[in-house]
């Protein structure tokens, strides 16, 4: 059965990430894995210090530096097993569910995500990790993540509430037609409000796509309100959203469209920065 996944680091963003992906969860009635990844850069403390000492000065260095990575090796794994146990008290004292398996892996944190990628329903993270504690900028792994990891991906800031209601970023291409289907099926999202949002001229064409948007939705049991609005993306994306007090925003990964394409570069990075909400990634 697929999994929420959800990555456990010790970011400030942790206990919103636990909380999202509990709540997801029981959305989805789909157990619950915490993932906790050691990746080989912080597991080892090694460096090039032997260039000009003696030979048994050099011996006696190695030694002490393999010690040395031994002794932060297992500090690290007792870490990670502490981050696991809190976040699963948490989701077990705070939610409903009670499906919660904690994995802790070795290695890079994207390559761990591809492993896991065939039991992964929903992977859940934090929009900044432990090397950004203040919130300013995201992770520097994300990029890669939303560029390599082929599953939906819902990123939280640092603080999460149920959404009441959800909005599509929607520019009628085949990838956000997929998520106007999904809205409309998924149990995450049953019962909310849906806003749909273009960002363009209110054409025509932009009007017939919004219609059947709108119709699509409504016979999966929403309540739909449908929306052109003028400007840049993320600041018009944002200022619908503040308006409409909406607590989730949904958006397809890449393409050739103004929407899709600020998924790669500083435009990504914007529009995840001004985020105050989760972001859900499809692709």
């Amino acid at each position: 059965m697929s999994n929420v996944i959800a990555c456990i680091d010790g970011s400030s963003a942790m206990a919103a990430v636990v909380e999202s992906a509990a709540w997801a969860s029981s959305r989805l009635t789909a157990p619950l894995t915490l993932l906790h990844v050691i990746e080989e850069g912080h597991a080892s403390a090694r460096q090039d210090m032997t260039g000009n000492i003696g030979l048994g000065s050099r011996e006696k260095l190695l030694e002490e530096l393999a010690e040395l990575d031994a002794k932060k090796g297992k500090l690290l794994l007792e870490h990670g097993h502490q981050l696991l146990d809190e976040a699963k008290r948490q989701v077990l004292e705070k939610s409903q569910v009670t499906d919660v398996a904690m994995r802790q892996r070795h290695g890079e944190l994207v390559e761990s995500l591809l492993a896991l990628e065939h039991e992964t329903r929903l992977l859940v993270m934090g929009t900044h990790g432990e090397d950004h504690g203040d919130g300013s900028h995201i992770g520097s792994q994300l990029e890669t993540v939303l560029r390599r990891v082929h599953k939906p991906i819902l990123l939280t800031p640092d603080t999460f509430a149920e959404p009441q209601s959800v909005m599509l970023a929607y520019d009628g291409s085949a990838s956000t037609k997929k998520g106007i289907e999904l809205l409309a099926k998924s149990p995450l999202f049953s019962g909310l409000p849906v806003h749909v949002v273009m960002v363009g001229a209110e054409s025509d064409t932009n009007k017939a796509t919004l219609e059947w948007a709108r119709d699509a939705l409504q016979q999966g049991g929403h309540q739909v309100e449908t929306a052109i609005v003028a400007g840049d993306v993320e600041p018009a994306l944002h200022q619908y959203q503040d308006n409409n007090d909406i607590g989730m925003m949904v958006m397809g990964a890449y393409g050739h469209s103004k929407i899709r394409q600020f998924l790669v570069g500083s435009t990504t990075t914007a529009m995840i920065e001004a985020s105050k909400t989760p972001l859900l990634i499809l692709r």
